[in-house]
């Protein structure tokens, strides 16, 4: 009886390990599928204001679209002179890091939030993001989301949206260019200056006048009337060629490009600040060269511009989308362009494109001014070896150690020409 006894407690031991050990195979089975849920992308991660070095891909979150909000599966991602400004903290009430930067990009619709019409998952399209651009998905509202003709590859989308909306609102919304006018853009030869010379062109007799590095000029002479170089006395320059000075100033430089942009201005004459490019000197923000751009800015006399009959403006797409709800207009906008582009007028100037984990020499060739139009990261394309390296990173957070003196150097910074 006692034999018998003993030998059932064993066998009911034996169940309960048995038991145990499936409970505990089931547990981590659902453990693995919990850990599958969470999808993960890759994304560019700021993890503080500051240098190149600040800057890594990193694994996130997939994001799921919101109510009123489209799914993309990002294909390519645009950059901007603006991104090295929120990359240093050089910007009005910058977000709080770590952050992925971004404002515009292109791929294909994955997911449909509620309440969403008018797409449909497949169609191919490019879009404003308030942030968040630089990743392999994006989740941003139907309102910023246009769709991409036919004929329009992914990086040329990419290239499409800052650029040309920015050149057309200054243009024709702020400026009212019409046929006979004459037009200052400096940076001829970045994205939207490229953008500006062809939307010129297709109002008929408009003289343009832009400034750039000299090396760009072989490349960019056939897009603009007069051309000159960016550390040159422009003023005396177009002076010779027009003594009364020009109808539009389209300034992204601000400092003392400012007054010398006042002075050109005809009468009726409209200048247009939509950038400060001239506070960016270094890598990292410098209080120097705010300090520097500020003290040359012309300070400005309301009287002055009265008696002279001179327009002051100036002009931020992002605040317009973002923080001022003008999604309706740009919409508008693009609706415009777009047909312009399906005419032939217009297309986007890419200057090169670049893995995510080339992210760092993308943006140092946007500091040296080294591109002419569009630098596009390319979300599918293999990073060169050299590269991939020093600026992949796996921490969520984007913590990295930082970058040796020098190691950028010897880097190819040209992978890729389009």
């Amino acid at each position: 009886m006692a034999k018998e006894g003993a030998q059932r407690a064993e066998e009911t031991e034996q169940m309960i390990e048995k038991e145990g050990g499936k409970e505990a195979a089931e547990g981590s089975a659902a453990g693995s599928l919990r850990a599958a849920d969470t999808k993960e992308m890759r994304a560019v991660v700021l993890s503080a204001f500051g240098g190149l070095n600040k800057l890594r891909v990193s694994k996130k979150a997939m994001p799921e679209p919101q109510e009123g909000e489209l799914k993309i599966r990002v294909k390519a991602c645009g950059l901007n002179f603006i991104d090295l400004m929120v990359r240093q903290g050089n910007i009005d009430n910058p977000p709080k890091t770590p952050l992925v930067p971004g404002f515009e990009c292109s791929g294909i619709v994955e997911a449909l939030g509620d309440s969403v019409k008018g797409f449909e998952i497949g169609d191919r399209v490019m879009a404003f993001v308030n942030y968040n651009a630089w990743a392999e998905v994006v989740c941003t509202p139907v309102e910023f989301v246009y769709k991409i003709p036919d004929d329009m590859s992914f990086s040329e989308a990419a290239a499409f949206p800052m650029n040309f909306v920015t050149a057309y609102m200054m243009l024709f919304e702020v400026a009212n260019l019409r046929e006979g006018m004459s037009v200052l853009v400096h940076s001829a030869g970045g994205g939207v200056g490229q953008a500006v010379a062809q939307l010129c062109s297709t109002i008929p007799n408009v003289t343009v006048f832009g400034t750039a590095s000299s090396f760009k000029h072989e490349a960019i002479k056939d897009s603009v009337t007069h051309l000159f170089d960016r550390n040159a006395d422009y003023v005396q320059e177009i002076k010779r060629i027009s003594t009364e000075g020009v109808d539009i100033v389209l300034d992204c430089l601000c400092g003392e490009n400012t007054g010398k942009g006042l002075s050109l201005l005809k009468p009726l004459g409209t200048y247009i600040l939509y950038g400060s490019s001239n506070m960016v000197t270094g890598e990292t923000k410098s209080f120097f060269s705010f300090a520097k751009s500020w003290w040359q800015v012309e300070k400005v006399n309301p009287i002055k511009l009265y008696e002279e009959n001179k327009v002051i403006a100036g002009f931020s797409l992002l605040n317009l989308l973002f923080k001022q709800n003008r999604g309706g207009l740009i919409k508008g906008v693009m609706d415009k362009l777009l047909n312009l582009y399906n005419n032939k007028k217009i297309k986007p100037v890419v200057d090169s494109l670049w893995a995510l984990e080339e992210v760092k020499e993308a943006m140092q060739r946007i500091h040296d001014r080294g591109n002419i139009g569009k630098l596009i990261l390319d979300v599918e394309k293999a990073p060169t070896p050299l590269m991939a390296n020093d600026s992949t990173e796996t921490s969520e957070a984007g913590e990295e150690e930082e970058d040796h003196e020098g190691d950028n150097e010897n880097k190819e910074r040209m992978p890729f020409i389009q």
